[in-house]
């Protein structure tokens, strides 16, 4: 009985493997998007803030350099729980004010009583930003096309302003260069729907009227995209709008902000669960076989830990070592392939290999300490929100000069 049910934990992971293996090769079919700027909508920017006094004047300043008229879009502050001068610093940046008169929780809480607070406003939709990003001049324009080509929600492309800090930055900027090309573009070349990945987002006014934004669990991000995927409402991916993002650069930061994303994943499951499940059955939809597998990776990895772990002890118990050896080969291969992955994303990506040296060798380290993370999710569900310290001051012109 407990081989038949490793082996059936063994064939899930492959499956799961397999799916994201095929959905990804999508990424290299490019479809041609076409651009309409002509007619300009107008946009709410909103950034939840929560001392962000070091970071937060440099993403003002880059939204005040946009290659978009600035009558079609008004930048919007939503200061929370601040002890320091973020309100004062957005201020002098030309930035609006919107105070909450009640103590929120989350970035979710304070998003949704900004949306709340602007649904009597004309605008067509919201740009939504952390903090801690700097945004690149042809981000709105590019928004506004996506807007005009009927789409109400969209991921634009999340970059990072600070690979070369650490080998865990730069394992972060990696991982989001790959779920930028093979999960977002793959989907968005096939005319299917992408993920919302928590900064850099369009949501239009209409979205918000119909659906809302209520955000029950600590990932507003994928619960918004789970959301989305029950009422097939398609997200796209705007590869040209970019947000240049500040990546943790130590493993204690790094530790809570991942074990956040996990709760929420876990949390996403638990109530949307049965719904998709149910969505998948009766309606066929892809986006909502998607969500799922996406849901369902936590417990895939530690499943398939613990089925290694138990495979460890049988080899011992049995003194036969054969399966030990070809384990051995098999996580040496894994690890080449994904030094080989990292390097065709890079390069995909038109960036240089040498800024992305540190986690090239690492990513699987890194990818690895989402073990203990998951477990320390499953274990407590109450975590709470913690604030993860911004101190990244880049500005929109050097990280330009960067990526040229």
């Amino acid at each position: 009985m407990v081989k038949e049910v490793f082996k059936i934990i063994d064939f899930s992971i492959l499956l799961y493997m397999l799916y994201y293996m095929v959905t990804g090769v999508f990424a290299f079919i490019k479809r041609r998007q076409v651009k309409k700027y002509e007619i300009k909508n107008k946009f709410a920017v909103l950034i939840a803030a929560r001392d962000e006094a070091k970071v937060i004047g440099n993403l003002l300043e880059s939204l005040n350099r946009q290659n978009y008229p600035k009558e079609f879009y008004d930048v919007y502050v939503i200061p929370n729980n601040c002890t320091d001068n973020t309100k004062e610093i957005s201020l002098s940046k030309n930035a609006n004010i919107i105070e909450c008169n009640y103590q929120v929780k989350s970035k979710g809480e304070a998003l949704q009583y900004a949306f709340n607070e602007l649904k009597e406003s004309d605008y067509k939709a919201y740009l939504i930003f952390d903090a801690d990003n700097i945004v690149h001049p042809d981000f709105i324009k590019e928004m506004n096309s996506c807007l005009n080509n009927g789409y109400g929600v969209a991921q634009g492309f999340r970059d990072s302003k600070n690979p070369g800090d650490s080998w865990i930055s730069c394992s972060y900027s990696l991982h989001y260069m790959i779920q930028n090309t093979f999960i977002n573009l793959s989907r968005m070349n096939i005319r299917q729907s992408s993920f919302i990945n928590g900064t850099g987002f369009m949501i239009s006014k209409a979205i918000i009227e119909k659906y809302g934004y209520e955000a029950h669990t600590m990932t507003e991000d994928i619960e918004f995209t789970v959301k989305s995927s029950i009422n097939n409402c398609k997200i796209a991916f705007v590869e040209d709008a970019i947000t240049y993002d500040e990546q943790a650069v130590n493993m204690g930061a790094s530790f809570k902000q991942r074990k956040r994303w996990s709760i929420g994943t876990i949390q996403c499951l638990g109530l949307y669960g049965k719904s998709i499940l149910k969505t998948i059955i009766t309606k066929r939809r892809f986006v909502c076989l998607d969500s799922l597998v996406f849901l369902l990776a936590p417990f895939l990895q530690l499943a398939s830990v613990a089925v290694f772990i138990a495979h460890i002890i049988a080899c011992i118990v049995s003194d036969s070592y054969t399966w030990m050896i070809n384990q051995v080969g098999s996580v040496a291969f894994m690890y080449l392939m994904s030094v080989a992955l990292s390097v065709m994303v890079i390069k995909v990506n038109n960036k240089k290999i040498k800024t992305y040296i540190k986690g090239i060798f690492t990513l699987p380290i890194f990818m690895l300490t989402w073990i203990p993370i998951n477990i320390a999710a499953l274990l407590n569900q109450n975590s709470k929100w913690e604030k993860i310290e911004h101190t990244r001051n880049v500005d929109i012109e050097k990280m330009l000069k960067i990526n040229c």
